[in-house]
Parts: C-alpha cells; structure tokens; sequence
C-alpha cells in the first residue's frame, strides 16, 4: 500500500545523509576543513616586509601559522622577518625569523639547517623574493639586467636546492610554491622583470617533472597587481591605484593576503594532485583590455 507520508526529498536528504558519512578516497565529502597543515615546517623566504606592512611573503607566512605551520621567516632584513615572526606570535602562533642573502649558497643552506635543526622537519618552501624594473631593454643597463636575474631566480635555484633533500629526508615529501607574475604571461613592459618571472614559471615546471617521484610538488602562483608595500612604498597616486583596480573584472585590488591564501592551499593536502600548476591570481586582469597601471 502506498504511503501518503512519503516524500521523495526526505529520502534522498537520507541518502546524501549516508553519502557524507563515508569516507571517499580516504576523505569526509563534509565534516572536516582540515588542511592537513598541522604541525608541518615552512620555510618563508622573502617572509618580510616594510613596517606594518602585508606583502606577499607576510601574508602566507602568517596563514600558514593559522593553519598549523610552523615558519621560518627568512628576509634579507633580520628585523623584518622578525616582525613577521611577532606578528604571528601575536595570533598564537609558532614562528623563529632568520637573515641571510639567499642569492648566496651558503646562506640558503644555513637557513634549510636552521628548520631542521629546530624542528627536524621541512615540508613547504615558499619562494617570494622578487624586485622590479620599468624599462624596456633598450634603456636597461646590464648591471641592472643582472641584478632583477640574479634577485628574481638564484634564490629560488639555491633554496630549492637545498630545502628539496631535506624534504625527502625528513618528511613524506614536499610543497614548493614559486611566486611569479601575470607579467611573465601578459607583459605591459617591464621587460627584464617580465623576462624573469617567465624564467620562474620555467624553473618551476622542470622542478615539477623532476621530482614528482620524490612526492615533491611544485607549483606557480601568478599574481596580478596587488597592493602591497614593494608597490606602494615609492609612492602611488590614488588615481594609479583606482586604474589596477578598475582592470579587474570583479573591480577589487589584489592584497597580499589574497597570494597568501593561494599559498596555503597549494601547500596542503586539499592539493595533493596539483603539481606543475600555473594559478593566476589577479581578479581577471589578464582577461580585461583594460590597463593595469
């Protein structure tokens, strides 16, 4: 006999009730937003910032911590890193800052033995260090050429180095994450910067192949114009300001937390098939006509 009280909806409410309960692929579809990140080493190089400031480095050294991480700040500027460290301190977190130029091998070294010798571990290399330059290869000097090429790619090439064996050693595999530019894929000049963020989105991808089977993951984010102190600390009009963010598609600026967040989801669990990727992060810029400032 038919039941007048049945509904089809409260059966299948009952079936996906069912369905979250079970584990799929060895995760909950719902109950758990754990990242996976508890507990696990970071190193944040280029984890500084002028200030008060929220830089990219910053931003993720200070997410990581709230996921669980515990970071070293590395900055060519102790005191710097240092305030990252208090920053995150303040929110509960566990951090130790160190200084060193990581265009220099040994100082790259220093700071991969500095993780491991504090926390006997290392699972996540976030590589921020980058500068600028406006001008095109005709009014560029060599002296500068080098300098944005060795400032923009050696510490990526030297701090990989190192922070990879250690990966393998101490942990179950790695998360390096190399943070380029929407101007390696969409220059607006800048020709030399352009030139080595494109060099970045290379290195990363050859380091993605090389050691996948190590369980090493490597991948790019790319981000559009953000508000952050290497932009705005020589000075920015707010009429340059309003063009970056009318070049957005969703009309926002970019902040160094946005990058930062990028961050801890590429270094987590949640990511674990994502390796040799490109995420562009810039609210739809390189989609607009529109120029970016």
């Amino acid at each position: 006999m038919f039941d007048l009280r049945y509904d089809p909806l409260d059966s299948l409410a009952l079936a996906f009730q069912g369905i979250i309960r079970n584990f799929i692929g060895g995760y909950r579809m719902i109950g758990s937003l754990d990242l996976g990140l508890k507990d696990k080493v970071a190193i944040v190089a280029g984890g500084g910032a002028v200030g008060q400031g929220i830089g990219n480095g910053r931003a993720a050294s200070i997410l990581l911590a709230e996921a669980g991480v515990k970071v070293i700040v590395a900055d060519r500027d102790e005191v710097l890193a240092n305030n990252t460290v208090q920053m995150i301190k303040d929110r509960g977190g566990e951090a130790l800052g160190i200084g060193g130029d990581l265009t220099q091998s040994n100082q790259c070294k220093k700071v991969v033995d500095f993780a491991i010798s504090n926390w006997g571990r290392l699972d996540i290399l976030d590589n921020n260090i980058g500068i600028a330059s406006k001008l095109s290869v005709v009014d560029e000097t060599e002296e500068h050429w080098d300098r944005v090429m060795d400032i923009n790619l050696k510490p990526m090439f030297l701090m990989s180095k190192y922070a990879i064996p250690a990966m393998i050693d101490s942990g179950d595999g790695g998360s390096i994450v190399n943070i380029s530019s929407i101007s390696a894929t969409r220059p607006k000049g800048l020709t030399v910067y352009s030139a080595s963020k494109g060099a970045v989105i290379s290195l990363s991808q050859a380091m993605a192949v090389d050691h996948g089977a190590d369980g090493i993951r490597v991948n790019c984010i790319l981000p559009g114009p953000v508000y952050t102190p290497m932009v705005y600390s020589p000075g920015m009009t707010d009429d340059h300001r309003s063009q970056r963010q009318n070049a957005s598609l969703v009309q926002i600026e970019g902040e160094g937390w946005d990058i930062g967040k990028a961050v801890v989801y590429l270094s987590s669990n949640w990511a674990r098939y994502i390796t040799g990727h490109l995420m562009v992060v810039d609210g739809g810029c390189s989609l607009s006509a529109k120029p970016r400032g």
